[in-house]
């Protein structure tokens, strides 16, 4: 048996295939606002602060591993229900969270072990959502290109061991946007730029010794799309390090608009 903690994103999705699939055994701890797996039977609606039931649905259903996909927001502390363990564990959740959402997940990691319940790779079931180093389609980075790419991944890596920021968008050789707690959406947005058209990266990688077993980077077609709206030519991703969905529609899109996605 295998606990899944799921927050949002269509990850979580293609990790319940996959197990459904190969017949494991799971239950579910649905973390997300809308609780959308909630007409799964295996599934747990549970708030975040409620540490002491979390841990017992996993004890009862002899669950010694969890798998983490997915996003989850960080809470309004003042707001969470609480139960015992959680009264007891919160402190140290709220300590970490000014360190950033990595810090948080690291923190949960660490009271699951005291717990003796070890966390695996979110990548254990879909290994083939990675991607390896390359460039994957028609379309490839002029020098202009890799000028921005090298900048990019040069920043990325200069960021903090706790900073929230995955990506960020270079164009023309300067850092137009680093992604804030609104995510890659917002930050896309503010890209969006009526001068430059199919000019510009996004660049996303996982944070600075981020544990690669949870929160991973995730791109799909939505991302696409709005790199195109925002005028950008192209993505690049870290080698087997992001989660990359629906490969085959984002590779058709992307060079149907000229657009690259390299991986670093």
């Amino acid at each position: 048996m295998i606990g899944l903690i799921f927050g949002e994103t269509n990850f979580p999705n293609e990790i319940l295939k996959k197990i459904k699939k190969r017949k494991v055994k799971y239950l579910i701890i649905d973390l997300t606002k809308k609780k959308i797996f909630r007409k799964n039977k295996y599934s747990y609606s549970v708030s975040i602060g409620q540490f002491g039931k979390i841990i017992k649905i996993l004890k009862e259903n002899k669950c010694k591993k969890v798998l983490f996909a997915g996003r989850v927001e960080k809470p309004n502390f003042s707001k969470l229900r609480l139960d015992f363990k959680g009264l007891y564990y919160m402190p140290k959740i709220i300590k970490s969270s000014s360190l950033g959402d990595a810090a948080i997940l690291k923190e949960i990691i660490k009271i699951f072990k005291s717990e003796k319940i070890k966390t695996i790779s979110s990548l254990t079931f879909n290994p083939e959502l990675t991607l390896k180093k390359g460039n994957y389609t028609k379309i490839k980075p002029k020098l202009k290109d890799k000028a921005d790419i090298k900048k990019g991944i040069k920043i990325l890596n200069k960021l903090g061991k706790y900073n929230f920021s995955q990506a960020l968008v270079v164009r023309n050789n300067k850092v137009v946007a680093i992604e804030a707690r609104g995510g890659t959406e917002v930050l896309l947005k503010k890209c969006k730029s009526k001068r430059f058209r199919n000019t510009g990266v996004l660049v996303k990688f996982p944070k600075k010794k981020q544990d690669l077993r949870i929160d991973l980077p995730t791109v799909g077609l939505k991302t696409l799309v709005q790199c195109k709206i925002s005028g950008l030519k192209g993505i690049v991703l870290k080698e087997k390090q992001n989660i990359f969905l629906d490969k085959r529609k984002c590779i058709s899109f992307a060079n149907k608009h000229k657009m690259f996605v390299v991986v670093k």
